[in-house]
């Protein structure tokens, strides 16, 4: 065997291991880094149209909850549309892609096959969904589904997600909106930006991936959640410690204990555990 022929055989030898190396690492900061639990209620609905995947690779970990909206059940007919696409998108995977390419590959393909089925209209999904890979956290938001990290007894919310009030803010300090046009819309929580829209583009997208810390608690709400229970008393309910599946059961019941007319709600949640 020749010196040259020896030396590649030996460098494949070592890629082989290192990929491997890296492999199981994530493999098992996937399986065994993480917590999580999910809940949902169906309120005062006659349809449950909240839906949530929880998934786990060798790629890392991914939560995506749909909350759907429309006609009879359109909204439902969308929200599980999206989670299938996801879940089936994620299956295929490859680590070495970025996540941004995962989302906009994953919102998109969603956003037609929710079209094919149905006229526009007639089912639509506001989703946002978390890929953790190595520690880091990665997300997209289509709508006003909310992405919080909670740290040091605090509910740190991420991204602003597409409500007319936040588009208010934002046209009015590129010059579009008079101030007084803008002061009208702040109370308008309606949504602008979904899945289930013919020319559908925006996505938001994490500016840079957050390291997660030890302890951490990364949370998915739907609108009917954090609409029904105040901010507080989301950080409360984490502050107990428990077990993400009981945490997200405790939201839950939150909601069910409020009066009046209740949309349907739901939570996913992410604990970190020990970090290699």
């Amino acid at each position: 065997m020749s010196a040259p022929y020896l030396t590649i055989c030996i460098l494949c030898v070592l890629l082989g291991i290192a990929f491997l190396y890296r492999f199981c690492l994530v493999f098992q900061s996937s399986r065994e880094g993480y917590e999580t639990g999910a809940s949902k209620t169906i309120g005062s609905r006659e349809i449950q149209m909240d839906y949530y995947t929880i998934e786990e690779n060798e790629n890392g970990l991914l939560a995506v909850l749909a909350d759907g909206m429309g006609k009879e059940a359109g909204g439902r007919i969308a929200a599980k549309t999206v989670i299938r696409v996801f879940k089936e998108i994620f299956g295929t995977y490859n680590m070495a892609d970025h996540p941004s390419y995962f989302f906009r590959k994953a919102f998109q393909t969603a956003n037609r096959e929710i079209l094919k089925q149905m006229d526009e209209g007639r089912g639509m999904a506001a989703v946002s969904a978390v890929m953790i890979q190595g520690g880091f956290l990665f997300y997209g938001i289509v709508g006003n589904v909310k992405i919080a990290v909670f740290r040091n007894e605090e509910l740190i919310p991420l991204g602003t997600g597409h409500t007319v009030d936040v588009l208010a803010q934002d046209k009015y300090v590129e010059g579009v909106l008079t101030r007084e046009d803008a002061l009208s819309m702040l109370q308008e929580k309606r949504i602008y930006n979904y899945l289930g829209r013919d020319g559908f583009k925006e996505i938001q997208f994490y500016d840079k991936p957050i390291r997660l810390q030890e302890e951490d608690v990364v949370a998915i709400f739907s609108n009917g959640m954090h609409e029904s229970v105040t901010w507080k008393e989301m950080e409360d309910c984490l502050s107990q410690k428990k077990r993400c599946r009981r945490m997200a059961f405790d939201l839950v019941e939150l909601v069910n204990q409020k009066k009046g007319d209740k949309d349907n709600a739901s939570v996913v949640l992410i604990k970190v555990g020990e970090m290699a």
